[in-house]
């Protein structure tokens, strides 16, 4: 019984003390919230607060706060680890060395947990092979009996994000034989790829470049080789939604088996979505228009959109959907080629 009792007394003690060591945060209009600070982005403070999960602040609405656990603070540049609070409109750090000083609200332009802050240091100089994050995803279906039929569909992409640009591979194939009476046709072969690069020149604006290829046998495209760049704008750019306006001028070489060559100049627009659904769904979206300046009006559209749900950590269940629609095919074909798929993806990310 003394032996029960006094293991209770531990655990009562101990979550004593880990509620203790919780970071208190009270906004302007007397709201509470307890938990440790994530991060202070811009205008916003992130929490792992204790009874609703990860909440967001307005920093600016902030009326006291008390860490016990060291954070990092950046001011005027630089960082110093350490505790902090928040009274009166000022910022109070007492460092790790032992150092105190106080500054304004306004005057704190980031705060970081240990592990964001570690994150963020990579960020500043990563070499080429670091941060790749993306998926290798697989889906195949089949039939048997008086018809067979067989489709494979391989899709990936990758991406490396720093703190000033943004490099992405992508890669669709599908290809799908049917056999009736002993007769073996091929009803779908179509290889897409291509890679991009952005780089910010300012809080909002980036400039890119891109390289596309197509090959699509049932549209007797044998290549179609796309090399543009522009510019863009992040009109929403927050933990969960990142929205991207953008346009430029790119050069299209395409070769038909039938035969024809084309050589376009071509004006670009569109747009790129990448948004949380919630914990376990993503949620992305490309649209680009290309309007030829050669040999107007003709114009061809590029469409894509895909969703992730996250099964394990390394796995995915994905649906994806690739559309190419062409406003001039060659004589007998139709201008709309859709790839849509659904399987299971391996995902793989920066450590």
């Amino acid at each position: 019984m003394r032996v029960r009792l006094g293991i209770l007394l531990l655990v009562v003690s101990l979550g004593g003390a880990s509620a203790v060591r919780a970071d208190q945060i009270t906004l302007k209009n007397g709201d509470r919230v307890t938990g440790s600070i994530v991060k202070k982005d811009g205008a916003t403070l992130t929490i792992d607060s204790v009874h609703f999960g990860t909440v967001t602040l307005p920093w600016d609405q902030v009326d006291t706060l008390t860490t016990d656990v060291p954070a990092y603070v950046q001011v005027a540049g630089a960082s110093d680890a350490g505790t902090f609070t928040v009274s009166g409109g000022q910022v109070t750090i007492t460092s790790l060395s032992g150092g105190m000083r106080s500054v304004g609200v306004a005057e704190v332009e980031a705060v970081r947990s240990n592990a964001e802050q570690a994150a963020y240091d990579r960020l500043q100089s990563p070499g080429l092979t670091d941060l790749w994050a993306g998926s290798v995803n697989l889906g195949f279906a089949g039939a048997a009996g008086n018809a067979s039929t067989r489709t494979l569909v391989v899709s990936g992409n990758a991406t490396r994000p720093t703190m000033t640009d943004k490099t992405s591979v992508y890669f669709n194939s599908v290809r799908s034989f049917a056999e009736v009476a002993g007769v073996n046709t091929s009803t779908a072969n179509a290889v897409r790829g291509g890679w991009a690069y952005q780089r910010d020149v300012g809080r909002r604006m980036f400039v890119n470049l891109f390289n596309d290829y197509e090959y699509d046998r049932f549209q007797s495209l044998d290549l179609r080789f796309v090399i543009g760049a522009g510019g863009g704008y992040h009109a929403i750019d927050n933990q969960r939604t990142q929205f991207d306006l953008l346009a430029g001028l790119n050069y299209e070489y395409a070769k038909f088996s039938t035969p024809l060559t084309r050589n376009s100049a071509e004006f670009n627009w569109g747009d790129e979505l990448n948004h949380k659904l919630n914990s376990i769904i993503t949620l992305t979206q490309s649209y680009r228009m290309f309007n030829s300046l050669t040999d107007t009006p003709n114009f061809r559209i590029n469409f894509d959109f895909g969703s992730a749900m996250r099964v394990a950590d390394w796995l995915t269940w994905n649906l994806n959907i690739s559309d190419r629609y062409l406003h001039n095919p060659v004589p007998g074909r139709l201008r709309n080629d859709v790839i849509y798929s659904t399987g299971l993806g391996v995902t793989f990310g920066r450590p």
